[in-house]
């Protein structure tokens, strides 16, 4: 963000003023980034590798568009910005387009937007979630 300073002596007159353009504490994404980094380290996250990857076997594919895609990311229902954390009941994998389109949306609503099949995204994240914490319980 800049901000504009005007020499003291330049306030009185209103016919001749010098803008002075002064940064005030980085970019909007590098904000955005200490921000993040505050939010993560304010939660404990415990979802360990063996449970990443057995809900990417579990799901088989992205858990929203269902496609088999190689390069699954990690995607919390319930974003991190909103109170969510990587937890087994949390997290589901997801492609990179649906998990960049989801960014920090309430799920329900944002699969409707995208006109996904709500219903069936939530039984399936129920009984994965369900069966993966009574296995790694």
């Amino acid at each position: 963000m800049l901000e504009t300073v005007r020499p003291a002596s330049d306030r009185s007159t209103i016919a001749t003023r010098t803008l002075v353009l002064v940064p005030t504490g980085g970019s909007k994404q590098v904000r955005a980034t200490r921000k993040r980094k505050k939010r993560m380290a304010a939660v404990t996250h415990d979802l360990t590798d063996a449970q990443w990857d057995a809900l990417k076997t579990s799901w088989g594919g992205c858990a929203y568009c269902r496609s088999p895609a190689s390069s699954l990311q990690k995607d919390c229902v319930q974003a991190i910005s909103r109170g969510g954390r990587y937890t087994l009941g949390n997290v589901v994998p997801a492609c990179g387009s649906c998990n960049a389109s989801k960014c920090n949306a309430e799920v329900t609503g944002w699969l409707r937007r995208k006109r996904l099949d709500e219903r069936s995204f939530l039984v399936r994240h129920y009984e994965i979630a369900t069966e993966l914490t009574t296995r790694f319980a």
